[in-house]
């Protein structure tokens, strides 16, 4: 799991080592099964991430989850394959990436809704045509410790080792490459930052009349 800062402002890009978890329509029940939804706060879901998956490949000859191998310890770049996020809409899913480590997910594809809560905690989801995705987690495989640097301007992932570095490039909206750029994606500081208007609107509206705003 990583210490890197949670998302905040606008959001360039990200560096860090890329983890691959290969698989087609792994859904959020997978990314963080159901008896972690149970919390009161987003607290700690980071031990949930994955837990039936890691659990079941403990003892595999193939070795653990790749969340739990020490070579993708800090990762902050997931790379995964098709429909990535699918089942249930819960929004623990995301929250549970982010806290392990996640600031970005390249994928093939994406379910609708987890892509929006990805989006609302400003976690980049780009996608890349199959043997892109296939050629970054093989690059992934091959060389644990290399660091990605994932662009959103224009959005491109960079694999940066000790030879020449190899590039692929990767798709956005723009709709959403702009909240992201802008620091749009962050609702809440939205909030905060237009206080005044939305007090002034607020002092407007009849039904609001003689309530006090926080």
């Amino acid at each position: 799991m990583s210490t890197t800062p949670f998302p905040s402002g606008p959001i360039l890009g990200c560096r860090g080592r890329g983890v691959s978890v290969p698989g087609d329509d792994i859904d959020t029940d997978r990314i963080i099964p159901a008896r972690f939804l149970k919390c009161v706060s987003f607290e700690g879901l980071a031990e949930g991430a994955f837990a039936d998956d890691r659990a079941e490949r403990a003892d595999h000859p193939d070795g653990p989850h790749p969340f739990d191998r020490p070579e993708h310890r800090n990762a902050a770049i997931l790379v995964v394959n098709r429909n990535f996020g699918c089942g249930s809409s819960r929004e623990h899913a995301p929250q549970a990436l982010m806290r392990w480590g996640i600031r970005a997910v390249i994928g093939e594809s994406f379910a609708e809704i987890f892509f929006g809560n990805c989006l609302a905690l400003g976690i980049p989801c780009l996608t890349a045509d199959h043997e892109s995705v296939l050629a970054l987690q093989g690059a992934i495989a091959a060389d644990p410790a290399a660091v990605l640097q994932l662009d959103l301007q224009p959005p491109a992932v960079t694999l940066l080792t000790g030879g020449e570095p190899r590039v692929w490039e990767l798709q956005v909206a723009d709709g959403p490459r702009r909240m992201l750029l802008s620091g749009e994606w962050n609702g809440t500081a939205q909030l905060v930052a237009h206080d005044a208007e939305l007090r002034a609107t607020a002092a407007r509206l009849p039904y609001l009349s003689g309530f006090a705003l926080g």
